[in-house]
């Protein structure tokens, strides 16, 4: 199968929306609802109170035409040496082929070709309700805990996020899938 992989815009909304409801169980871990009819949307857009916008990239790995995984990305978050995995999900159905680990190295691909930007270390935060599935993804890919927790609320959800890091030249990149540059 032929991968693909490339920035989402908001032409692309109902492609992500329509992931995202591949995997209702993810949703209620991190939110306690099912996906919502604009999680799509807030995805592309959503950034941290204070973080310029130009610094969030939506990327999709598209196979055969269709967007099997998405990774949400804040260059130069929480400084500037640091790039922020908010998101990276699997369309349902599909887990265990190999695809969040592609689309992972997509991730760092892309951030090794991002000009002007010093990052140097990638980070994440894992939500305890969702740790017994998102732990053993993110250590096998070589994300070690910081030491830092942080409280989590989402309307009557309330958690906390252990943060993980590890070096962006850290690990192998495998394969990459082909890169497609908008315009």
């Amino acid at each position: 199968m032929s991968q693909v992989a490339r920035p989402l815009g908001t032409d692309d909304v109902d492609e992500l929306q329509a992931l995202l409801e591949t995997v209702p169980e993810y949703a209620e871990r991190i939110t306690g609802y099912p996906p919502g009819p604009s999680d799509g949307l807030s995805v592309l857009l959503s950034v941290p109170d204070g973080f310029d916008p130009a610094g969030k990239h939506g990327l999709g790995l598209w196979e055969d035409g269709r967007l099997v995984a998405f990774a949400d990305v804040l260059v130069g978050y929480p400084t500037s040496s640091v790039a922020y995995i908010g998101l990276l999900v699997v369309r349902g159905g599909l887990h265990g082929r190999g695809l969040g680990r592609a689309m992972h190295d997509t991730v760092v691909s892309f951030l090794r070709s991002v000009d002007g930007a010093p990052v140097d270390r990638l980070r994440l935060g894992i939500v305890a309700t969702n740790a017994d599935l998102a732990e053993p993804f993110w250590h096998a890919l070589g994300y070690e805990a910081t030491g830092e927790t942080k409280p989590y609320r989402y309307d009557h959800l309330e958690s906390t996020v252990a943060l993980r890091e590890r070096p962006l030249g850290g690990g192998q990149v495998r394969e990459r899938p082909r890169w497609e540059h908008p315009g």
